[in-house]
């Protein structure tokens, strides 16, 4: 009878661990047929047949989707140094000044997509006509070592231990206001009796809510958002004061700082990668340039 390795052994192909990676990312049918570009019954019969061929259980099935076994885990940890090992053959197979290709997944804020990487990545993709981007904008860090993502760019005083990166420069965040509401305030905004416009509970950790809730104890917000983009919106829109960015809102001809920088609110500004991809020439050359062109 043959042993459980030797089972393995001679029915896990390439493309079933291609497969097997993809689920282990996705979490769910969809994700791993949108990673694919296949439907998601071709997934979901494939991942049976695995299973069967192997006479092991790879992903636990429940309501947060599918996930990993221990086996499963550890296939998956397989099938990423095969990718990694193969992205690097690629890079070696490539002449030395030869234009760099591929995609580059890049995970960041909403805020710091619109406010700092729209305006000059344009200019990165007409230097560099092969490289692709994929944006993602979400609040939660992306699993890097699992490749929801190549490059996380994220604001924060202690970045993960387990990835490399560069610092980019400091953030610094003020309460703003629009010079309408200043003017219907009479020049002068009592930040006591203000309207504020605050982050809803889901942020209710953000460093700009606990600081207003030390300074300012009584102000109970009259706008509630759920994301630093929409406060700073609100405040163009003249409905009140916010805590925002800096760099977000110090261009806007229309919008004044009532308070700050508020030197409690600054953090730091990191480019983070995976070990893995972080020597790719096409993410050197990102952090490159995010280096020299970002504003802050």
């Amino acid at each position: 009878m043959k042993s459980s390795y030797a089972q393995m052994q001679s029915t896990l192909s390439l493309s079933d661990l291609e497969l097997l990676l993809a689920l282990v990312r996705g979490r769910s049918l969809q994700g791993a047929a949108e990673r694919l570009r296949v439907d998601t019954s071709t997934v979901f019969r494939s991942i049976k047949r695995i299973e069967k061929d192997l006479g092991e259980l790879l992903f636990e099935r429940g309501r947060q989707g599918y996930l990993p076994t221990e086996l499963g885990r550890e296939l998956a940890g397989y099938a990423e140094r095969i990718e990694t090992q193969l992205q690097e053959a690629r890079e070696a197979a490539a002449k030395m000044g030869s234009e760099p290709a591929g995609t580059v997944r890049i995970t960041t804020t909403d805020t710091i997509l619109n406010g700092l990487l729209l305006p000059v990545l344009g200019r990165f993709t007409a230097a560099h006509p092969q490289i692709e981007l994929e944006l993602i904008a979400a609040n939660t860090l992306a699993n890097l070592s699992q490749r929801d993502a190549d490059v996380a760019i994220r604001a924060t005083r202690k970045p993960p231990e387990h990835l490399v990166g560069s610092r980019l420069g400091a953030l610094k965040s003020a309460v703003f206001a629009s010079a309408a509401y200043v003017n219907r305030a009479g020049g002068q905004v009592d930040l006591e009796k203000a309207d504020w416009i605050a982050l809803d509970e889901s942020l209710a950790d953000h460093p700009s809510v606990r600081w207003r809730r030390q300074h300012y104890p009584k102000v109970q917000p009259r706008y509630r958002c759920n994301s630093v983009l929409s406060v700073a919106g609100s405040v163009v829109w003249g409905l009140g004061v916010g805590v925002a960015p800096v760099f977000l809102l110090k261009d806007h001809p229309q919008v004044r700082i009532v308070e700050g920088p508020v030197a409690a609110l600054e953090t730091d500004l990191w480019m983070l990668a995976h070990p893995d991809v972080r020597h790719l020439k096409r993410v050197k050359l990102l952090f490159d340039f995010l280096r020299e062109n970002l504003s802050l």
